[in-house]
């Protein structure tokens, strides 16, 4: 049985799938807040990658996906359960013990502008056009404005917890773009075994640099965890390794603008919070940016242009 087929890819649906991982990537944020109250970070991190693992690893033997065995590819898994698990995981999880979660969230969705950086000076596997540049910067300032200029005024107070934040965000940058090299492999595969090679490290590094033993977390870290576990990790990079093949890593960087649009949407419609002139502003700034970033301001542009050469033909 092939892991993948060749099948159309409609940008709507991507793009709709983009929005999803926004959520389920939006909400770990406060998940983590949560779990490591009670629970040290390193083996948070363990648990979390382990648990993830687990389920996956019963999706791949469900839908019977191929498993690759040569030590190629598992090389290559390994590097990337490095760049896109377990040092950003560990980073993040240390870092907001020292900050705020509305300043963590403007430093991670700077990764779009580290991904577009690398791909521009070093990768140059993708096109990179004055269309995504501009995408980049007005997404982060749609970030900026939903979250809040008041947030940015802890930046500098806790230094060591904000670099952690922003070296996890340059992590996921190289992550983004190494991950295409598993294109040819089913996305729970790659999600699970490079999960699975995270747990082998992270658990008895919990044990070498903290105790497990002695922890007493509660019952709201516990759910926490187990939250971020199975939605916003296993779930969630299942859709990553997809959309990684199908919008490329600077499309699928975006997310990291669309989870916060998203979860200003949630609070508006769900939790009936005032839909601002600054939030406006923000959602319109994202929006903007995210087509941007897909190339899709120019091909709406192309389009009006031909809408107005038509109506003006005789």
């Amino acid at each position: 049985m092939e892991d993948t087929e060749a099948k159309p890819v409609s940008l709507a649906r991507e793009l709709m799938l983009l929005a999803l991982l926004s959520l389920l990537w939006g909400a770990s944020y406060g998940l983590i807040k949560i779990a490591v109250g009670t629970i040290t970070p390193v083996t948070l991190v363990g648990v979390r990658v382990l648990i993830a693992a687990s389920l996956l690893w019963l999706v791949v033997l469900y839908r019977r996906r191929n498993v690759p065995t040569d030590t190629a590819t598992w090389r290559r898994f390994c590097v990337q359960a490095v760049i896109g698990y377990m040092a950003p995981f560990t980073m993040i999880t240390w870092g907001q013990q020292f900050v705020d979660s509305g300043l963590a969230g403007i430093l991670n969705s700077t990764t779009p502008i580290f991904v577009f950086l690398i791909t521009l000076i070093w990768i140059r596997h993708e096109g990179v056009s004055l269309e995504r540049a501009f995408g980049v910067l007005v997404g982060l300032g749609g970030v900026t404005f939903l979250i809040g200029f008041d947030a940015l005024k802890g930046l500098g107070s806790h230094v060591l917890g904000q670099l952690a934040i922003t070296g996890a965000t340059i992590s996921y940058g190289l992550a983004m773009i190494y991950g295409r090299r598993f294109a040819s492999i089913a996305p729970e595969v790659t999600a699970a075994a490079t999960l699975t090679i995270a747990a082998t490290v992270m658990l008895p590094a919990s044990v070498v640099f903290e105790d497990p033993t002695a922890l007493t977390p509660s019952r709201a870290s516990v759910l926490a965890l187990a939250a971020l576990a199975s939605l916003s990790t296993a779930a969630a990079f299942v859709l990553y390794f997809r959309l990684v093949n199908t919008l490329g890593a600077l499309g699928t960087s975006s997310v990291a603008y669309a989870r916060a649009a998203v979860s200003v949407v949630i609070g508006v419609v769900l939790l009936g919070e005032a839909l601002t002139w600054q939030l406006i502003t923000g959602l319109i700034a994202i929006l903007i940016g995210v087509a941007a970033i897909n190339g899709q301001c120019s091909t709406l542009l192309r389009y009006l242009s031909d809408r107005k050469a038509e109506r003006a033909a005789p």
